[in-house]
């Protein structure tokens, strides 16, 4: 890992204040840029994430993808998570931190808007950026890119009938082309580029992938933190303006992701999975599909609703709460290769 990737939360920090301070100064530039949209994906931000992902996905061989169901243990972990415990986890702590303790410092006519705003985070698992997470934790990449195109499968079928039952309403305007458009730019589109490449560089001994995968890694890095400057950004105002409610709804969804990614990490080693799988199921399972809930509050409530805001906050925090998450995962793997049942299954898979 280079200095600079060493320090990556010092260089997101400093992301973060800039963007507020660059939302501030220059709200109308910022404006502009946050309205370069398809169906709320901002291309910008799409434009920074495949850079940030082609590399990841050029290490993949498709052929490797076969080999990827001995790893159903991770998979189903991933799974049960978030789809039978992350929901209504984020629907209880919604209740308990927006409902019931920080009630008297909300305005009283948004309370249950946040609420459905955090369920509709909850309710919707990540898509492209835990390509990044992954790769900073030296996960198995075949394993990622199956595992995000099993939950967007999933997320078809259960998005809507779940929401729909945790917001108590008879039925949930999906937003499908927002759906459809994002799997499209951050698996579709990213994957074709990558094994193109792949097919491009590939020959001979493979010095020259390597040496392409090495110049554009500063640049992978560089994207993500200047999309935490333009997410910040598009929100500094807001973030400026109601300080308390933003600090408010960013509890409940701090304290959902560290217990999701916990119950997750420790279900894949109680069930013996390997670690280069155990971090990305983890990192899947906590992280959130923040365009999909952002435009579905939108749909159900309007722009200026406490559920859009309370979507927006889950944006605001995803990268500096992952990145904390990358770093327990990477130091802990000492810790979690010595449970017997995960040498014994490495040994086993190694063989």
């Amino acid at each position: 890992m280079s200095t600079f990737e060493r320090y990556l939360t010092l260089w997101v920090a400093l992301a973060i204040g800039t963007g507020i301070a660059l939302g501030s100064i220059f709200p109308d530039l910022f404006r502009l840029i946050g309205a370069a949209e398809i169906a709320k994906v901002n291309l910008p931000v799409a434009v920074l994430i495949w850079l940030m992902i082609i590399p990841m996905l050029m290490k993949i061989d498709f052929a490797a993808i076969r080999e990827v169901g001995r790893h159903w243990r991770g998979m189903g972990v991933t799974l049960f998570a978030n789809w039978a415990v992350k929901p209504f986890s984020m629907a209880v702590l919604g209740w308990i931190f927006i409902g019931w303790l920080f009630a008297p410092l909300l305005p009283s006519d948004q309370i249950d808007s946040y609420i459905a705003g955090l369920i509709l985070l909850g309710a919707a698992p990540c898509t492209a950026m835990v390509f990044v997470w992954s790769n900073l934790t030296r996960g198995d990449a075949p394993f990622t890119l199956t595992q995000v195109a099993l939950n967007d499968a999933v997320m078809v079928l259960a998005f809507a009938p779940i929401v729909a039952i945790l917001l108590g309403v008879s039925s949930i305007v999906v937003p499908w082309e927002t759906l459809l458009i994002s799997v499209a730019l951050f698996i579709v589109v990213p994957v074709v580029v990558a094994q193109a490449l792949r097919r491009i560089l590939g020959g001979g001994d493979g010095r020259a992938m390597r040496r392409f995968q090495d110049k554009i890694q500063p640049l992978s890095i560089g994207s993500l933190l200047l999309t935490v400057v333009l997410l910040f950004a598009f929100q500094g105002n807001q973030i400026l303006a109601q300080p308390v409610v933003i600090a408010i709804l960013a509890g409940p969804i701090f304290l959902q992701t560290i217990f999701i990614f916990g119950f997750a990490y420790m279900l894949n080693r109680m069930t013996g999975e390997v670690h280069c799988v155990a971090g990305p199921s983890a990192l899947i399972s906590a992280s959130n599909f923040f365009e999909l809930a952002v435009a579905t509050a939108i749909s159900l409530f309007g722009f200026s609703s406490g559920a859009a805001l309370a979507t927006v906050v889950g944006v605001l925090i995803e990268v500096p709460v992952m990145l904390m998450l990358v770093a327990i995962v990477n130091r802990s793997k000492g810790w979690y290769e010595a449970a017997p049942s995960v040498s014994r299954n490495t040994l086993s898979e190694s063989a």
